[in-house]
């Protein structure tokens, strides 16, 4: 039995189904798990390294696995994914008990260990351990961007996109299969296509090409860059039902020191008048996208303008973290670390306080409209499921009650009835 752990994002989730399809072809019982259980297996854990709670995370479950397997109670442990990647050899010397350290892009290797036969798979092929209704959709790795906080290009290198034709390829597989949701992801959405033939970005021919794909309904964008922002995909989301108003597009600031220190190639000028564009060429889009607080030469003004910046665009998704030095990165080697963590933590919690008030706001908005909602799960008293303007696992959900039972992953038209803080109550009649 191979057991496969993955930590970290969306995006290290496709490397772990498309190892476990590697594996399943080889002949090998393959399961996913989020915990670690003395069942006797090969244990595999995908690591994160993106931040240090995360490499923190990574690094206990590897010391804990390993010590699970000096009781007997697993047969194998091996790491790979992003912390093994940026740190495989320090790895090697202080994990020795390790059966095998892979990287970002070598967990092929795992195959050829551990089955006694090739698979025939093709690369992007994949088990997938989301519900069968939907998935995640990489369709790029790496970054050329190099923001200063930022220690991803040094995990996954450059910028390379992956081939239309390849990617509606498994789309169609993937549809054949009953998947009905597609969760575009990449590190940067932004830079897609721009590095394969012609040097342009290539998004927008994409999300034509597979929202005329049958049986895709429901297509969601994850991870745009606000400079050089593609701008070409508004019409395509306007035009087509199937594509969600919602696009996930991390700003991180809005005062122009912190921006220039970030190294985000854009200031706070063109950061609103590209939302005001996206929002006038998209009516009712959802814009979930991510700040950071604490950075080096956020003073408390530029703490205010920020603060300022969210009450005035009313994000409808927002996340936060409070900066964390990185090593190897530019901050880390040129910008001093000088805002205190209590500081940080303060003003953390501060912006989140704002913005659930405007989550809040933007919930109840909804009560009395009629959404198309998939359904996700039920729960033995109500459905459960998600409108266009809801991501799996980090947005939000509505609670569903039917006087006829539903089918998990059909999309329904529900009333909204009220809303439960960020969530949404509704029914089907």
């Amino acid at each position: 039995m191979i057991s496969i752990l993955s930590l970290g994002c969306s995006k290290n989730l496709v490397d772990s189904e498309r190892l476990a399809r590697r594996f399943a072809d080889a002949g090998l019982e393959v399961r996913f798990t989020d915990s670690l259980e003395a069942d006797g297996s090969q244990y595999i854990i995908n690591t994160c390294g993106f931040i240090g709670d995360a490499k923190e995370e990574s690094i206990g479950l590897l010391l804990e696995a390993i010590e699970l397997r000096k009781q007997g109670g697993i047969s194998g442990v091996y790491g790979m994914g992003c912390l093994t990647e940026r740190y495989r050899a320090e790895l090697k010397e202080e994990m020795p008990e390790l059966d095998g350290i892979y990287g970002k892009f070598d967990w092929g290797g795992l195959v050829d260990g551990l089955a006694s036969k090739t698979p025939v798979t093709r690369p992007w092929q994949r088990s997938l351990s989301t519900a069968p209704h939907y998935t995640y959709l990489k369709i790029s790795e790496g970054c050329n961007r190099f923001c200063a906080f930022c220690a991803i290009p040094l995990i996954t290198g450059r910028h390379h996109s992956r081939p239309v034709d390849e990617i509606l390829e498994e789309v169609r597989e993937l549809v054949a299969k009953g998947v009905r949701e597609y969760n575009i992801i990449a590190q940067d959405l932004s830079s897609y296509g721009r590095d394969l033939e012609g040097g342009v970005s290539r998004l927008a021919e994409l999300l034509e090409l597979m929202a005329a794909v049958e049986g895709v309904e429901m297509i969601r964008l994850h991870y745009a860059y606000p400079s050089d922002f593609p701008f070409d995909i508004l019409p395509v989301m306007e035009a087509h039902s199937n594509i969600c108003k919602y696009l996930d597009i991390a700003l991180q600031h809005i005062d122009n020191k912190v921006l220039d220190n970030m190294r985000r190639h854009i200031d706070a000028d063109a950061t609103r008048a590209l939302l005001a564009r996206i929002r006038h060429e998209v009516p009712g889009i959802h814009i979930r996208t991510t700040m950071m607080v604490g950075f080096p030469g956020e003073d408390d003004e530029a703490f205010n303008r920020l603060v300022e910046f969210v009450e005035e665009q009313r994000f409808e998704r927002l996340g936060a973290f409070a900066y964390c030095e990185e090593e190897g990165t530019f901050a880390a080697n040129n910008l001093p670390d000088i805002v205190p963590e209590d500081v940080k933590k303060q003003r953390l919690d501060r912006l989140m306080e704002v913005q659930q008030d405007i989550a809040f706001d933007t919930a109840s908005a909804k009560i009395g409209s009629t959404l198309r909602v998939i359904i996700d799960e039920y729960d033995g008293e109500r459905y459960i499921g998600r409108t266009e303007y809801d991501s799996p696992e980090v947005d939000c959900c509505v609670f569903i009650d039917s006087s006829r039972p539903l089918t998990t992953g059909n999309i329904y038209n529900v009333e909204i009835t009220d809303a439960e803080g960020f969530d949404l109550i509704g029914h089907v009649s």
